[in-house]
């Protein structure tokens, strides 16, 4: 039996991570025009590590049934755009170490 720690890329790791989405968002662009015309880097598409925001065309997409639930959109967006929310009971992320 190896003691060497397998390593996992993050992609990996998210494989093992498991939904319950609500039918209903519980996060929020307040204002796309924002996004639209400040916020040239769309920073919330870097910084989400579930990939959770898409720009499309001239609006900002929320794939929210894939959140991870860490909060780095509303810490990370410079102009405090993004309503985030738990999920409501029994919904949102379900981890898996195995």
């Amino acid at each position: 039996m190896s003691l060497v720690p397998r390593t996992n890329t993050i992609e990996e790791k998210q494989y093992l991570v498991r939904f319950r989405a609500d039918t209903q968002s519980h996060l929020h662009v307040l204002d796309n025009d924002v996004c639209a015309t400040s916020c040239p880097d769309k920073l919330c598409t870097v910084f989400c590590p579930a990939e959770v925001y898409k720009w499309e065309g001239k609006r900002m997409a929320v794939g929210y049934e894939g959140c991870h639930e860490c909060g780095s959109c509303r810490i990370g967006c410079p102009y405090q755009n993004i309503k985030w929310e738990y999920p409501k009971g029994g919904h949102g992320i379900v981890f898996r170490l195995a």
